[in-house]
């Protein structure tokens, strides 16, 4: 029996061309997770929540990346096909 669900929100159309999620393509990989669960983490803002939770020893003036985008580029990253990265030192 197959069952069509739409998604709760739409993906954000790349340089003009809209992106479109599927999943009748049977036993398939791609990167396609990453963009949705970087559609999911945005819309529901999982790692905006998360970052006032983490302590942040460095310098404010200092900082290029906030504690939520170091977070979200770590959940993406563990999500990528090369996933198995292990992220070492300090923050970045």
């Amino acid at each position: 029996m197959v069952e069509n669900t739409l998604l709760p929100f739409s993906l954000p159309s790349v340089r003009r061309k809209k992106v479109t999620a599927a999943f009748d393509g049977g036993r398939i990989t791609s990167d396609g997770g990453v963009l949705l669960l970087s559609a999911i983490e945005t819309k529901i803002g999982i790692a905006d929540r998360l970052a006032p939770l983490i302590n942040d020893p460095r310098n404010p003036l200092l900082v290029t990346h906030s504690v939520a985008d170091i977070l979200r580029a770590r959940m993406l990253a563990i999500r990528s096909p090369r996933g198995d990265v292990v992220v070492r030192g300090q923050w970045c």
